[in-house]
């Protein structure tokens, strides 16, 4: 029976309704997983950059100037003393054990060196092995180290008639007006969950997407999907992934959604068009998975591809290490994956507000990714004709 081409994708996508419907699997991959990996992550840096961070302080001066300096430290949002060391080697030992990231260490005659005008020097260490405590603590521990220099040169000027104008014409010759661009909070939920989030939900699409057109030939499905599509593999896989494919559009949507407008981060550009982006992941993350199933199609070695593939794509999106500071090699390897151009469509749109004359190369990028499968339907044609699973 001769079937119109809109009845053979009613009856395909109908066919996959009741598949996605029949396999809880699908639909705990698909909702039930990117829901938690989103609670998860944004309750996990709910406030936006790390507080109250243990730091211990080893004071061997034991003057008024270094408790000062000790209380001041305390009073830094980042971190929070939680042990004073009678010694450097037991605070030490506290680092080793994970209990501190940090070591503020003033030595003897500290105080007395200072007014004195001989330089004394101030240690602090920090734990670089978790690179986010470390370098917030190192850079508190700075600012703490100049301020003390600053207050003591303050009231030594002072205490010869300097006037207030002289005195910070001195100590800060250069004034500084710094304004973070992008992300003005330093909040590191904003940095991190904006592309991380996608990032996963991007493995998450290609390998599901690899795993769907594998079944058919493990189930012993395929025949009956080409025999309802007149033999059009065209029409056989782009119908059977048109349910998937919007229930993972409607996921990235609600991404957007407590992103943009729930929790308010920064998106000059619209949360419409940025919807259109992650719809655009979506099909080229799938466009991507058609691909290398059609190349190889066996299943466990193409889903293996797509997992290195997804994967390396988080590394080679540029939002950890510029891609423009990669080998060129690399360069040219960040145009193959799908998170790239949404990151810089992210970056330049979402942030820093630009328009779509300076992005459009991104589009195109995303737009030739779903030309891809084109080029692997013949095979894919053959190996569900074929129908040979190899387990």
């Amino acid at each position: 029976m001769e079937y119109s081409l809109i009845h053979r994708y009613w009856m395909i996508i109908v066919r996959e309704c009741r598949e996605l419907v029949s396999r809880p699997m699908y639909l705990i991959t698909m909702v039930l997983v990117p829901v938690f990996l989103a609670i998860f992550f944004l309750s996990l840096m709910d406030s936006g950059t790390p507080t109250d961070m243990p730091v211990a302080t080893v004071d061997n001066d034991n003057t008024k100037t270094s408790r000062n300096i000790i209380h001041t430290l305390d009073a830094f949002k980042a971190n929070e003393v939680v042990f004073h060391a009678k010694d450097f080697n037991e605070a030490r030992q506290a680092m080793k054990k994970g209990e501190i990231y940090g070591i503020y260490y003033i030595p003897n005659n500290f105080e007395k060196n200072l007014l004195a005008f001989r330089q004394p020097t101030v240690s602090f260490y920090t734990n670089s092995a978790f690179l986010i405590p470390g370098s917030l603590l190192m850079s508190d521990m700075k600012t703490m180290s100049v301020l003390s220099q600053a207050a003591v040169g303050k009231s030594v000027l002072e205490a010869k008639g300097a006037t207030k104008e002289q005195v910070t014409a001195i100590l800060q010759p250069i004034a500084v007006d710094c304004h973070p661009i992008g992300n003005p909070w330093l909040n590191y939920s904003v940095y991190l969950n904006n592309i991380l989030l996608p990032g996963i939900y991007n493995i998450l699409i290609m390998i599901l997407t690899v795993y769907i057109l594998g079944q058919e030939v493990k189930l012993g499905k395929s025949r009956g999907l080409l025999r309802i599509a007149h033999n059009d593999i065209g029409v056989a896989i782009t119908a059977k992934l048109i349910p998937i494919t919007a229930l993972l559009t409607l996921m990235t949507i609600a991404m957007d959604v407590v992103l943009y407008k729930y929790l308010g981060f920064p998106c000059k550009c619209g949360i419409g068009l940025m919807m259109i982006n992650s719809f655009l992941l979506v099909i080229s993350s799938q466009s991507m998975a058609i691909f290398y199933f059609g190349l190889i199609p066996i299943t466990r070695y193409s889903l293996s591809m797509a997992a290195f593939w997804s994967v390396l794509s988080i590394s080679l999106s540029g939002f950890t290490f510029p891609v423009s500071a990669m080998h060129p090699t690399l360069q040219m390897w960040a145009n193959f994956f799908p998170l790239h151009p949404y990151f810089n469509l992210y970056v330049d749109q979402a942030l820093n507000g630009r328009s779509l004359y300076y992005t459009w190369i991104n589009y195109v990028l995303m737009l030739i990714m779903t030309l891809l499968p084109i080029f692997v339907m013949p095979n894919l044609r053959r190996a569900y004709r074929e129908m040979k699973y190899i387990p």
